[in-house]
């Protein structure tokens, strides 16, 4: 196979080089890599006065408790007009990263569209392995839906949203929500989702070791650490085996040009399209795994992320 690949674009690149190199993730690395997944939240949310906060405890499927943070701009009510909702699902390789992990994406959604934030704290792998991680997922949804009164929250205008792994439990959550006849979602946002348990696409081969922020070899030991040696993978954990893509959430999918997984979310959006389903995708030439998230001000970054929130601004009216 191919060892060509596109080329990272020159600013990115200018960029990447200013940043500390990591080990590549394994067993070992692993505890070493995490804490550079989370930040105090503190320091997240430092300078936004105009938020309100809430720190919530929800039950899992298997009653183990299920942070949730639920962010607002400061002073909302919801009862002159419900707002739209975020439930959002971070990131990190399903092994790493916490509910304000990569939070400053619907951070900007807060502001342009008064909209409430759910974020939900999910395990990690390899703590906890199989359905367990999506399950959490889908009880903090229900809980959000079956709260929308007191929560301010336009039952109608719910999107789920994730980015990398975070993308890949949103996607999973949303065939929950659709095969449990559960909570209705509006949107779902997919930013360079982790589908494919298989890595096996060029994409993934082009970027076998030596990629930027995330190589097959690392996604390797992400779904090692999910499956714990399964071989029947369930579509809610590896959405692109499902069989069926129909009666999805009209759904927005972006990722790069130099990363691992573009041709897996390329095919995703395909078979939506096939399925009957409304989908947007967006491949940023030059961008790699994360690249709008490490480096929001880059121009490719700003593009990315505007033409995100455009798209969602249509789908909220």
């Amino acid at each position: 196979m191919t060892t060509a690949r596109p080329a990272v674009d020159p600013e990115l690149a200018r960029l990447l080089t200013a940043m500390p190199s990591m080990p590549p993730l394994n067993e070992q690395t692993l505890a070493v890599i995490r804490p550079y997944a989370t930040l105090p939240v503190e320091t997240v949310l430092a300078g936004h006065l105009d938020i309100d906060r809430q720190e919530i405890i929800v039950d899992g499927v298997d009653g183990v408790p299920i942070p949730l943070a639920i962010l607002r701009p400061s002073g909302s009510d919801g009862v002159t007009r419900p707002a739209p909702c975020i439930y959002w699902i971070h990131g990190g390789g399903m092994v790493m990263g916490d509910r304000y992990s990569q939070i400053d994406i619907p951070l900007e959604w807060l502001a342009r569209f008064g909209a409430v934030i759910v974020s939900v704290d999910h395990r990690l792998a390899p703590d906890v392995s199989g359905s367990t991680l999506v399950e959490d997922c889908y009880a903090g949804l229900v809980w959000t839906a079956e709260h929308a009164n007191e929560l301010g929250i336009d039952r109608s205008r719910i999107v789920v949203a994730g980015t990398s792994a975070g993308g890949g439990l949103a996607a999973g959550t949303a065939l929950l929500a659709r095969d449990r006849h559960g909570p209705r979602i509006a949107a779902q946002v997919l930013i360079c989702p982790m589908l494919d348990h298989r890595n096996d696409t060029v994409s993934s081969h082009q970027f076998e070791r030596d990629a930027p922020m995330w190589s097959r070899g690392d996604n390797a030991f992400g779904w090692r650490s999910v499956l714990g040696g399964a071989t029947d993978v369930p579509s809610y954990v590896s959405p692109a085996v499902a069989d069926d893509l129909s009666d999805l959430p009209t759904t927005y999918l972006d990722a790069g040009t130099a990363e691992v997984f573009r041709d897996e979310i390329v095919r995703f959006a395909s078979r939506i399209w096939a399925a009957g389903g409304q989908a947007e995708l967006h491949i940023w030439a030059g961008g790699f795994h994360g690249f709008d998230a490490l480096f929001p001000g880059a121009a490719i970054a700003r593009t990315a992320r505007e033409n995100r929130s455009a798209w969602l601004e249509r789908i909220l009216g």
